[in-house]
C-alpha cells in the first residue's frame, strides 16, 4: 500500500481524483471493508466514496457484504478470476500456455526429489526439523514458489479449458463489429 506522511495524507492523493483514490484503495482490497475504511484509506469524503463503491457494486467490480451491522465491500472474486483466465487467453497461444504447464510440473518435480517429499505443506513441515540451518531460508523461498505454481497451474487449466470457447465469443463479437460499422 501507499506509504502515509506524517499529516496522514497519502502521497499520491495530489496527482490523483477522490474517485481514483477511491478505485486504486479498492484494487488492493483482500478483505471486506467498510465505506469508513476505503473513505480514509483513500482521502475522500464518506458522500463520494459511497457513491463510487455503489458505482462500482452496479458494474460488478464488487460485492456488498454484512458483517453484523456493518456493510463492507469487497472484490468480486469470480469475475477477477475470469478476468485473469481470458489475459492469459487474449496474450499466450495455447502452446505457450501448455509449455508453461509443463515448466511448472517439472519445477515441483524437481522439488519433489531434491527434499524427498511430495507436497509443499511436507516441505512446510520440514522447517520445524531442528537440524535445518542455511538451507531453511531457501525452503520458505521454496514454499512460497510452490504455492504460487500451483495457484498459476490451476489458471491455465481453466484457460485452456475455455480456450476455445472464448476465442470463438471473442471472433463472434468481432464479426458483429464489422457489421455494426
Amino acid at each position: 500500500m501507499v506509504e502515509s506522511s506524517r499529516d496522514g495524507v497519502q502521497s499520491w492523493t495530489e496527482s490523483m481524483s477522490a474517485r481514483d483514490r477511491i478505485r486504486a484503495v479498492v484494487d488492493t482490497l483482500r478483505e471486506p471493508r467498510s465505506v469508513n475504511w476505503i473513505s480514509e484509506q483513500a482521502d475522500a469524503a464518506w458522500s463520494t466514496t459511497n457513491e463510487e463503491l455503489q458505482d462500482l457494486v452496479d458494474q460488478g467490480q464488487l460485492r456488498r457484504v454484512e458483517a453484523g451491522e456493518t456493510t463492507c465491500y469487497q472484490p468480486d472474486y469470480t469475475r477477477l478470476l475470469f478476468e485473469e483466465i481470458r489475459t492469459l487467453i487474449e496474450t499466450n497461444t495455447r502452446e505457450e500456455l501448455r509449455n508453461e504447464l509443463t515448466a511448472i510440473t517439472e519445477e515441483i518435480e524437481e522439488w519433489q526429489a531434491t527434499y524427498d517429499i511430495e507436497t509443499w505443506e511436507e516441505l512446510e513441515q520440514s522447517l520445524a526439523d531442528g537440524d535445518l540451518t542455511s538451507a531453511e531460508p531457501e525452503r520458505r523461498d521454496v514454499i512460497t514458489q510452490w504455492e504460487e505454481n500451483l495457484d498459476d497451474r490451476r489458471l491455465i487449466r481453466h484457460a485452456l479449458e475455455l480456450y476455445s470457447d472464448v476465442k470463438a465469443r471473442d471472433q463472434m463479437i468481432d464479426v458483429a463489429d464489422r457489421t455494426m460499422r
